[in-house]
Parts: structure tokens; C-alpha cells; sequence
């Protein structure tokens, strides 16, 4: 099964994994003062979600 998706709804996930990549990234940094294992695993975390919406970015651009 192909996941079949609109530009439309692609474009509401692109900027969902941004901004929340973006404030999850903020708050590892924020956490880091506290705890710094967690705090850097949420970096991490937050780092992959805005690159997977930069991927996403990338293959909306691709699209015909």
C-alpha cells in the first residue's frame, strides 16, 4: 500500500515537524541545566524532526 498524500497535507506535516523539532530542540537545551542525558536526548530528537522536515521539503519540491 502507497501512502498517497496531497500537497495540501504534506505541507501541514513539513511545518509540524519543524516547529515542533524546533521547540522540543529548545527544550532539551532548557533541560540541560537539570538533567543533561535527557536534556541532549531531546536535542537529539528535536534535531531529527526539523532534518526529517527538511527532507520533507526536499521531496515536496520533487513532486510533479
Amino acid at each position: 500500500m502507497v501512502l498517497s498524500m496531497d500537497n495540501a497535507t504534506l505541507d501541514k506535516l513539513i511545518w509540524a515537524l519543524i516547529y515542533a523539532g524546533l521547540f522540543i530542540a529548545g527544550l532539551g537545551i532548557w533541560f540541560m541545566e537539570q538533567h543533561l542525558a535527557v536534556g541532549w536526548t531531546m536535542c537529539l530528537a528535536g534535531a531529527g524532526a526539523v532534518s526529517a522536515g527538511a527532507v520533507l521539503i526536499w521531496v515536496r519540491s520533487r513532486r510533479s
